[in-house]
């Protein structure tokens, strides 16, 4: 295959910092010796519990407003002097969400060879009968094709049966095939949510997560609550116009995990011409600490 998915974003360039970070020792190659390494330096900010440590205000609504993994980077370096291989204490540690695991690793994984994106998503690992909005890295395994890997799991602090490196296509649902499912009536919307915030479910949140995934796989990777275009459209506006258009996506990258040859690139793009799904140059961050706010993106690269 060739190999698109090994070029650094202007979301996953580690910039300056990651040289200054490693000590100059190199990153290893190893998918799963870089996931312990991102485990290890990010905290998840809904696990601070599990560390007993009571993370200052302005982290905690803060640290995952980083769009940039230079920026994550940044602020690592600002809290301690240890290389990005030790593990470290909980407050020199970046408070994340899912998507900033998902983006580092796929980040130090291009870094070292290995083509590798960033998929949104739900995981059926949290709560049981219940679909989790969630983000994730895929990257390529020669003879296998992309195969998905989750970092948030490799502390163990969750009881699952298969690899945090091979998570299977059971378990955790890429956006377009949580949109099939619920299209096609196999599926209950409102099974697909944020289990931590009641509110948030049901099927316009998996239209959004389609935009968004697109959007990653065309080399925008974005934050779980950024908003533009047909994500942020009213239901009731919603045309069937629209509904096709979420279909093609759906079809294009459903597939994407499951065979080598689907969700190319060049299908990506030609998706992401369409105005209703084009990433625009600002975006409507809709957080819910700092409440709704247009943010200029980085420019394309």
């Amino acid at each position: 295959m060739d190999t698109p998915y090994l070029t650094q974003t202007p979301y996953s360039t580690p910039g300056p910092h990651l040289d200054a970070l490693l000590g100059g020792v190199p990153l290893p190659r190893d998918p799963a010796a870089l996931a312990s390494m991102v485990h290890g330096v990010l905290l998840h900010r809904q696990e601070t519990w599990r560390f007993g440590y009571d993370v200052p205000d302005e982290r905690l609504h803060g640290d995952a407003e980083s769009r940039y993994v230079a920026e994550i980077l940044r602020i690592l370096r600002e809290r301690g002097d240890t290389s990005l291989g030790e593990r470290r204490e909980p407050a020199a540690r970046f408070v994340a969400t899912c998507r900033d695991y998902a983006l580092l690793l796929c980040a130090l994984l291009r870094a070292t060879g290995t083509p590798a994106r960033v998929r949104a998503g739900y995981a059926t690992y949290f709560e049981p009968g219940f679909h989790d909005n969630h983000w994730v890295t895929e990257y390529w395994v020669a003879g296998r094709g992309w195969v998905l890997a989750d970092a948030q799991l490799v502390g163990g602090f969750y009881a699952t049966a298969f690899d945090a490196l091979d998570v299977p296509r059971t378990a955790y649902v890429v956006a377009g095939d949580a949109w099939r499912a619920c299209r096609e009536g196999r599926a209950d919307p409102d099974t697909y949510g944020v289990s931590s915030v009641p509110a948030i479910r049901g099927l316009d949140l998996v239209r959004a997560d389609v935009v968004a995934d697109l959007a990653a796989l065309g080399g925008v990777e974005l934050l779980p609550w950024d908003g533009w275009g047909l994500m942020d459209k009213a239901a009731a506006e919603v045309t069937d116009a629209d509904l096709a258009l979420l279909d093609a996506v759906a079809a294009a990258t459903s597939a994407a995990g499951h065979a080598p040859d689907a969700g190319r690139p060049e299908a990506v793009r030609a998706l992401l011409a369409d105005p209703r799904l084009a990433v625009p140059e600002r975006v409507v961050s809709h957080t819910t600490y700092r409440g709704d706010r247009v943010v200029a993106l980085a420019p394309a690269v």
